[in-house]
């Protein structure tokens, strides 16, 4: 697939993915202006990732985060998958609050690329998978640093929060937001509930704000944040979604919700240079070559919450 285009073309394609045929438009539009990164990079991107980022997206209620005319302009998600689908892309019904809401999945390399020909650079993806949507798979904590805090001040914390899982008996994965903060996934991958992974949550951010209480809030109170990384367990709820691992962010630069490796979490900080925590596009395109997914674990393992 080529990756560029005329910036000003305007056209339309017709690509052949595993015998199913994506239909292309406006390949050429610039959808990172600070980058001259286009609509046709975007998709190239999503196609050449998509072996490592499938596995996270498999039969998980996906709500885009879609960007028409480019990460400088109007966005909108959408949860309702959109009525002109191909008959091949799978769905998944959901109950809401007071309908049903019909969202689109990406199971395989032709739902991604049409997907991201939406301009859908954003993947937010349930906690939960399709067949079970009341029981989450995983835990998450999103840590989002209040200014002057950023995110050296949130891999401090994440290698803190690691700590107190591991000795709570509990394996976490490390992620970038492809932003300011840091996501940190626990995997569970057996029986639990969403009442049983919120209050856990919640009561691991309260326990980290009592021991760190000059870096850490768990209160969802925006003028609490102030130089502290807050400790969002929040997250965890099955009306809420977060950005897929790899998935890119719609900043200035095609940055990537990029996993990370504890050990390189470490060097940051005693180094004190987040800079190799960034990643473009392209840098996860080479990381991948060399190291391989290594988020693979939150697929697979199996761990229980323990009591606290």
């Amino acid at each position: 697939m080529s990756s560029r285009g005329s910036k000003e073309e305007s056209d339309t394609k017709y690509l052949t993915i595993e015998n199913k045929s994506v239909k292309l438009t406006n390949l050429g539009k610039i959808l990172y202006p600070e980058t001259d990164f286009t609509k046709a990079d975007v998709i190239d991107y999503y196609a050449r990732i998509g072996p490592v980022i499938l596995p996270h997206l498999e039969d998980r209620p996906l709500t885009l985060k879609r960007y028409p005319n480019g990460v400088d302009e109007q966005f909108f998600y959408e949860k309702h998958c959109p009525k002109y689908h191909p008959k091949w892309l799978e769905t998944a019904k959901v109950q809401g609050d007071d309908k049903v809401i019909i969202f689109c999945m990406a199971n395989d390399l032709p739902s991604l690329v049409w997907v991201a020909n939406l301009a859908a650079l954003e993947l937010h993806t349930s906690l939960s998978r399709s067949d079970d949507i009341s029981r989450p798979t995983m835990m998450v904590f999103d840590l989002d640093p209040g200014a002057p805090a950023a995110l050296l001040q949130c891999v401090e914390i994440a290698l803190k929060l690691r700590d107190v899982l591991e000795d709570l008996g509990l394996k976490s994965f490390p992620k970038t937001s492809g932003g300011k903060g840091l996501h940190l996934y626990i995997p569970l991958n057996t029986a639990v509930t969403y009442d049983e992974t919120k209050s856990f949550a919640h009561a691991i951010a309260q326990l980290m704000e009592k021991r760190h209480e000059k870096l850490v809030t768990s209160n969802m109170r925006k003028d609490l944040r102030k130089g502290k990384v807050f400790v969002d367990w929040s997250q965890n709820d099955d009306h809420k979604t977060t950005v897929c691992a790899y998935s890119l962010r719609a900043r200035p630069k095609p940055t990537v919700s990029a996993p990370l490796e504890w050990k390189e979490c470490e060097e940051a900080l005693k180094s004190k240079d987040v800079s190799k925590l960034v990643f473009e596009a392209g840098d996860i395109l080479k990381r991948i070559k060399r190291k391989g997914d290594v988020f693979a674990p939150v697929t697979k393992l199996k761990q229980k919450l323990p009591s606290l």
